[in-house]
């Protein structure tokens, strides 16, 4: 069993720095820095992944909150609060948006982009982890975190450790000289599934409980369409079947 403890800042003498804010920013900074050395190693521009961060965090962030009017309407005005599965969306459609003015190979480029976005969210969500801010059911896992209410799982752990998984499959699919393209139809795919399935272990009593439609969250049905479109790329554009120029 995990030991449960909730930090929500750090404080530095007069100043006290905000805890999940800055794991994400460091999140944002290890992706970026993932995806840019993956760029160097593809013969790509490693300038156009900073430049591209920036646009996708803005998308990111703006969709994360539009997106929680589906879990709550009042969740827009606060400024607490932010869907991931909405800041997935609202990163492809900057993303795609900038690197179409640039008039670079928007399927290249956004491959390579994904490579360090699992790195990026296991170091954000341990930001959501300290805070406690998506507690699961009851359970007695020992991946169970002890809540004053008792031994649940927590979102923020696991997302965290599924973050690390599939960024060490991704340095894995790197040792082999993945095709273009793979990244890309892996996250879609196993992000979906493992997001479709950990959230029916969400907290259905408590002071945080997610918005549920026919039995489902928001982020569910967003996962399905995740792993559709990884199935359908990977379908149309099958990376296996091209020749590697990694």
């Amino acid at each position: 069993m995990i030991p449960y403890f909730h930090f929500t800042t750090i404080p530095l003498g007069p100043i006290s720095i905000q805890v999940w804010g800055t794991m994400v920013a460091l999140g944002i900074l290890a992706g970026a820095w993932a995806a840019a050395r993956m760029a160097e190693h593809r013969g790509q521009n490693p300038k156009f992944i900073w430049d591209l961060t920036f646009w996708v965090v803005l998308g990111a962030f703006l969709f994360a909150k539009l997106f929680m009017v589906f879990y709550d309407p009042l969740a827009i005005l606060a400024t607490s609060g932010f869907s991931l599965i909405g800041g997935f969306i609202g990163a492809m459609l900057f993303g795609i948006v900038f690197l179409r003015k640039k008039q670079v190979d928007v399927w290249a480029y956004s491959d390579t982009a994904v490579f360090g976005l699992p790195l990026g969210l296991c170091i954000g969500r341990i930001g959501c982890f300290l805070i406690h801010d998506h507690p699961g059911t009851l359970s007695d896992s020992i991946l169970a975190v002890a809540y004053p209410d008792g031994d649940r799982l927590d979102h923020g752990l696991l997302l965290s450790m599924n973050g690390l998984l599939l960024f060490l499959a991704f340095l894995l699919l790197a040792k082999r000289r993945a095709q273009t393209g793979t990244y890309l139809i892996v996250f879609l795919i196993w992000y979906g599934i493992v997001r479709f399935i950990l959230d029916f272990y969400r907290a259905v009593d408590g002071p945080i409980v997610d918005a549920r439609f026919f039995g489902l969250t928001p982020a569910q049905y967003a996962s399905v369409v995740m792993g559709c479109v990884g199935l359908w790329y990977l379908w149309k554009r099958n990376p296996w079947r091209q020749r590697s120029n990694v």
